[in-house]
């Protein structure tokens, strides 16, 4: 039997990040958890999942948007106590197979597990807002201050909570412009360094 492994994906918006995410989970017959983790801490901790939409990484507080806020000590405290909680239910679910995530700073609450592999995807701009606006339905315009907006909130969420920087290339093992092969292509060049680094 295959020991289990665990692969985090950390990604631009509109990189195709989650695309490939689900993939890789598919070909790899894994299981893959993104914002699954958000009902999952709900129904754990019986807190409305509203409270972990929040907190998600894409509505992520901002330091500054929190000290400017009269309750940021509680505003504060309440978010590290709602990361703990989603941070539980990703080691539960690292603890039992091998299982792919997108996002919720996993790799770092995962840090301690030594068949890990950290994926960072980008894109060109151009592809972002393309990959966007077709996604949301909106004008290239809105999808590139979407993009601008829901970046910035993932690298406080991320550099809030880790001690490596969200997006640099020394922060992963592996970092892909999926823009230069394409989804699928992607999705294949990255399943083969994993059955590599893995001897799958």
């Amino acid at each position: 039997m295959t020991e289990k492994y665990i692969v985090t994906i950390g990604r631009q918006m509109g990189s195709g990040g989650r695309e490939i995410g689900k993939k890789l989970a598919n070909l790899l017959n894994i299981s893959y958890f993104d914002k699954e983790i958000i009902n999952l801490a709900s129904k754990k901790s019986g807190l409305n999942e509203e409270f972990f939409e929040q907190m998600d990484e894409k509505n992520s507080f901002s330091f500054f948007d929190n000290f400017a806020g009269m309750q940021f000590s509680k505003n504060y405290l309440g978010s590290e106590t709602l990361f703990e909680i989603q941070s539980s239910i990703i080691q539960e679910l690292a603890d039992k197979d091998s299982v792919l995530f997108v996002g919720r700073c996993a790799d770092y609450i995962l840090r301690e597990y030594p068949r890990r592999l950290d994926i960072f995807i980008t894109a060109t701009k151009e592809d972002r807002i393309k990959r966007t606006a077709e996604r949301k339905n909106i004008s290239l315009k809105e999808a590139e201050d979407l993009n601008h907006m829901i970046d910035k909130r993932r690298k406080e969420y991320y550099n809030f909570f880790n001690k490596k920087s969200w997006g640099q290339a020394n922060s992963y093992h592996l970092c892909i412009n999926s823009s230069i092969l394409g989804i699928d292509k992607s999705v294949d060049l990255i399943k083969i360094f994993i059955e590599q680094k893995f001897n799958l």
